[in-house]
């Protein structure tokens, strides 16, 4: 399927070079529009892929349009391809916090998907969640199965508050991780151990617990459980965490961050 890129930063190239390397696309499929010829030059020697610089000339041809620009941009791709999309073609859009409404109205175009994806995405590890407007025909939504599935997991929900939603836990997800293994990291550090042994063994226990988890299917609870020995050391470190309000202050942050999302969306 012929997929024009508009915008070439880091989650553009994520998607693409995904699709190539899974074989969903070729590199001849992909046009990749982007202002800073640097940046073209890049892509192209990386990946082999056409990259131009104008929005208009990217999306000639291309049956899939994926908007990967800053929010800030956005105004900018409405003034040069609004009212311009033929009704053979579908958007999908990557931008956070904004709504169908917004790219619809913007585009003068309603066969749009509105995707929030996550950084791991760059290796093959993301987690997508998606939806569509009615007009997306049943081939675009699984060329977008299959764009999205290049990156990692991917949702297809019908509602889109389930976006919102998705932006406060897998979205931003990935910073509540590296806030928590460079705290983990810190404070081993503090008890002796050298910075680099500190992060490896702090990187490995995480991944072996995820992947314990999902392995075993077993609830994270029953697993938490099976770690903790009555009066030992891993009851009283959680308990600590319990005092400091741990849980709370997750959820707190998620519900923060999702409150924000909403916000967002009706700025836009």
């Amino acid at each position: 399927m012929k997929t024009a890129f508009i915008g070439g930063g880091v989650m553009a190239e994520a998607m693409f070079s995904r699709a190539i390397h899974n074989n969903v696309l070729t590199a001849s499929d992909i046009t990749v529009a982007e202002p800073v010829e640097a940046r073209r030059k890049d892509l192209v020697s990386h990946h082999s892929v056409t990259a131009v610089a104008e929005n208009q000339k990217a999306i000639e041809g291309a049956q899939l349009v994926v908007l990967a620009v800053k929010p800030q941009h956005l105004h900018y791709v409405f003034d040069d391809i609004g009212g311009q999309l033929s009704s053979e073609q579908t958007v999908l859009s990557i931008i956070a916090g904004t709504p169908l409404r917004t790219l619809i109205n913007g585009l003068g175009h309603d066969a749009v998907i509105r995707v929030m994806p996550n950084t791991p995405a760059q290796i093959g590890q993301g987690v997508s969640v998606w939806t569509a407007t009615p007009k997306v025909s049943d081939a675009a939504k699984q060329a977008a199965t299959d764009l999205l599935s290049a990156m990692g997991q991917q949702f297809y929900v019908e509602s889109e508050a389930y976006l919102d939603m998705a932006t406060a836990v897998s979205g931003s997800g990935p910073a509540y991780v590296f806030a928590f293994v460079e705290a983990l990291t810190d404070a081993a550090v503090y008890l002796g151990i050298p910075r680099d042994m500190a992060l490896k063994m702090v990187l490995g226990t995480i991944l072996g617990s995820a992947q314990l988890m999902q392995e075993t299917g077993k609830h994270p609870a029953l697993l938490r459980e099976m770690v903790t020995s009555p009066g030992g050391t891993t009851a009283e470190a959680l308990l600590a965490l319990d005092g400091a309000g741990f849980k709370a202050a997750v959820m707190e942050a998620v519900v923060a961050a999702h409150e924000k999302a909403q916000a967002l969306g009706e700025e836009a």
